[in-house]
């Protein structure tokens, strides 16, 4: 009997070990970060953290939604869930107490969100024209204007961007195909191939300036850029803001959204756009082409004034 027990035991730590590896490490980070204020909440209230009562959840939502975005609530519940999941624990973040009162709070504040702007074609060729004229290091102009133009025709996430390797890279007479390992969608570590194509416009041809620093900087193996995500925000509100442009608007999100804006504006449908940016669902992406239609399918383009 004492050898199921311990059998049961070590399964039980195994799956719960499962359960942590199913996440990376930054998303279990952001989790913690997250729980912790919660936790926060709970001693400031003398309420039980872990397990928490569905109804505390609630009561700590109400608290949260005076200055906080209805996503944030969200994200706060999901984990609540998934701390509560790594801990062994379960608790019900569909209840009615925290579902009804989630309702509610959207009801009153609405969840439209005013998201940074994307880094559209105007915006791009500044940033690259800029990192021409400020920047005197070449070795330091090289990785940055690869890093930028790479990061927008790629689609990609900051953090897949930081990651690629060298091995992950393969030239061919039409461009580059570049091997994400693991994404955020992607936390099994399928993988996917973004392949990006030579541009006709050779000043800003994201495979001619990726040729050309892993020329300048002797690449042969190992992380390509070797820059933090982080890093990648303040370069790019750095060159925004040397081009004249409000770097508050920004953010590191800005040239993948642009790449989505970029490439719905000009006809590309749905599933292109994903099979680049490795978006699961056309919520987001649908998003992206409605922006871009906003004056092209304007009613105000009918009337002649």
């Amino acid at each position: 009997m004492s050898n199921i027990v311990k059998d049961l035991s070590s399964i039980e730590l195994e799956t719960l070990n499962n359960i942590r590896s199913s996440k990376s490490d930054n998303t279990i980070r952001a989790y913690k970060s997250d729980f912790n204020h919660f936790v926060d909440f709970c001693k400031k209230n003398n309420f039980k953290p872990l397990p928490a009562d569905p109804k505390i959840v609630s009561f700590y939502i109400t608290q949260l939604s005076s200055n906080s975005k209805v996503s944030t609530l969200k994200r706060r519940l999901a984990s609540i869930s998934v701390i509560h999941k790594l801990k062994g624990h379960y608790i019900d973040i569909k209840h009615p107490l925290i579902i009804e009162n989630l309702m509610g709070i959207q009801r009153k504040k609405g969840v439209f969100q005013k998201s940074k702007n994307p880094i559209l074609i105007n915006e791009l060729k500044e940033i690259i024209s800029t990192i021409d004229k400020s920047e005197k290091n070449e070795k330091k102009k090289a990785r940055d204007k690869a890093l930028i133009l790479i990061g927008f025709s790629g689609g990609f996430r900051r953090s897949e961007l930081v990651n690629i390797d060298f091995e992950d890279l393969e030239f061919t007479r039409e461009g580059v195909k570049i091997f994400i390992k693991r994404s955020k969608t992607d936390q099994s570590g399928e993988g996917m191939i973004k392949a990006i194509p030579y541009f006709k416009e050779k000043n800003f041809c994201p495979v001619v300036f990726l040729k050309n620093w892993i020329q300048i900087s002797n690449l042969n193996s190992g992380i390509i850029f070797n820059i933090s995500d982080k890093m990648v925000a303040i370069l790019i509100k750095k060159y925004l803001s040397a081009a004249g442009f409000d770097p508050k608007k920004y953010s590191g999100h800005s040239l993948r959204s642009g790449f989505a804006t970029v490439a719905a504006g000009s006809g590309a449908d749905e599933k292109s756009i994903m099979t680049m940016t490795g978006h699961k669902t056309t919520q987001m992406v649908r998003r992206y082409i409605k922006e871009s239609n906003l004056f092209k399918n304007n009613a105000l383009s009918k009337i002649n004034l």
